[in-house]
Parts: C-alpha cells; structure tokens; sequence
C-alpha cells in the first residue's frame, strides 16, 4: 500500500467452477471503479473447492488474492475469505454479477459519512442472457432502512426481501461479531442481512450499483434451492436468529445509556 492510501475496502467474492468463466467481468467492473481519493481496493476470492476450473480466471494482480478450501457453500466460501480481509469495509461480489460505475464510491460515502449506519444495499438490474438489463418495482426510497424494517417487509411479502442481499457493503468489525454469513446451504446471505438488520440502520441507495446475471447455472435457478421442505428450515432458522439479535437489546453503535434522573 502507498504512503498516498490509507484506507481499504475488501471485496469478496466466492466462486465455484461454474460461475469461474464470469470473473473477468467482474475483475473489469471493479477496475472501473473511482474511489474517494487515500481509498483503494482488494480482491480476496475464495474458491469454494479445490479444482482446476476457476485459477485459470483469477486475474494477475497485485491487488487479488485467491484461496481454495474444501467445499461447503458460499457462505463458507465468503466467511473463510474474511481471514484475508483488511478493509474497514467488505463488500460483496458475486462471481457471475458486475458492479456498476461509482457503486464503490456511493457506498463508502455512507459509510464514512453516517456512523449510524452499519451496512448499505442499492438498486439491482438483472443482467439477462441477451446482454440488456431489466430492473423491477417495489424498491424503498432512496435513504435509511431502521432497523427491524427488512425482516417486516420479508415477512409480510412472502419472504421476499425489500433489498439485494448481493449488494450488500457492511463494516467489518460488525460483520464480525455477527460471525459472517449463516452456515446454510443458501439463502446464507439473507439471513445475514436480517441479523444485520436486527442490531443495526441499514442504506439503500436507489441508483442502481449491480448488474445481476440471469444464466443457466446459478445456483438459485437449481431445484435444490426451492425444495420446500429445507427452505422451510432455512428460513426458520434465519428469522429465529433474527428475532433473537433484536431481543438481545445489542445494536450497533451501541445505544447511548440514558442520562441518570435529576436528584
């Protein structure tokens, strides 16, 4: 790092041999990024697995970083990765996604800018097959998401969440204490934002910041993700965590203490 940067955000990314052949775009959209000026960023992908198929992709820099480890979900995959982390921030890249101009820049403006908030998510535009995109209705408006208002909406909306996990950017000492992503098969990255959102305010900015691939091997188009039975277990699972946060009293930053009572 030069003398010039003093500050660092972590972008991490897992991959599998699949989802590999997509890692240049990534790679390019995060070149493309203009960061506030002492900022730079580092790349730490974690392969989740250990073949030959994804190394062929990681690209030649000095700024990359690439682990295999045995094989046991994204999740796995991101929270291992954390070892590698430096950032005061970590922000997620999933390996077949892009991410928009200036979506660095507009997440740490918040960041740095309102302590009060601990993690921001952004408008998502699906990327299809055909290369056009297509965004959806329904997004909150531009500004602060209180906490305990993402597990209401994913509650009330048929657990359909009001904001892209996959845009996430979180503090790293927070994302810490809360022990990364749920060790869940899928759907890890939303319980992790409802535990997020038990003990913290949230971010969403309405100017989109991903580009979300529509393919053929995703693993949220397998069969496997909408088996009725485990989605019932995870999602029980990441509201009972959820709900058990918010019922700790622990938010981040922590709540002043009110002053003591006049004598």
């Amino acid at each position: 790092m030069s003398a010039a940067v003093s500050r660092r955000v972590t972008v991490v990314t897992a991959v599998h041999g699949p989802s590999a052949r997509f890692l240049p775009d990534a790679y390019a959209s995060l070149c493309a990024q203009r960061l506030p000026a002492g900022w730079e960023w580092e790349w730490v992908v974690q392969e989740d697995g250990t073949t030959d198929r994804v190394r062929p992709y990681v690209p030649d820099d000095a700024r990359v970083s690439f682990r295999q480890g045995r094989p046991g979900g994204p999740g796995v995959a991101r929270t291992i990765a954390l070892s590698r982390a430096r950032g005061a921030y970590v922000k997620v890249l999933d390996a077949d996604d892009r991410l928009t101009p200036g979506a660095l820049a507009r997440d740490l403006a918040v960041l740095e800018e309102r302590p009060d908030v601990g993690w921001t998510t952004s408008r998502v535009l699906d990327l299809l097959p055909d290369g056009t995109t297509a965004g959806f209705p329904g997004d909150p408006d531009d500004g602060p998401l209180e906490r305990g208002t993402v597990l209401d909406h994913w509650k009330r909306n048929d657990l359909r969440l009001p904001v892209h996990p996959a845009t996430l950017c979180v503090r790293r000492e927070l994302l810490l204490a809360l022990g990364g992503w749920m060790a869940l098969p899928a759907s890890e990255d939303t319980g992790l934002l409802l535990a997020l959102d038990a003990v913290s305010r949230g971010w969403f900015s309405a100017q989109a910041g991903l580009l979300y691939r529509k393919w053929d091997g995703q693993v949220t188009g397998q069969a496997a993700h909408v088996d009725p039975a485990e989605r019932t277990a995870r999602t029980a699972v990441a509201e009972a965590r959820a709900r058990a946060l918010g019922g700790l009293g622990w938010t981040c930053p922590p709540t002043a203490p009110a002053p003591p009572a006049s004598a």
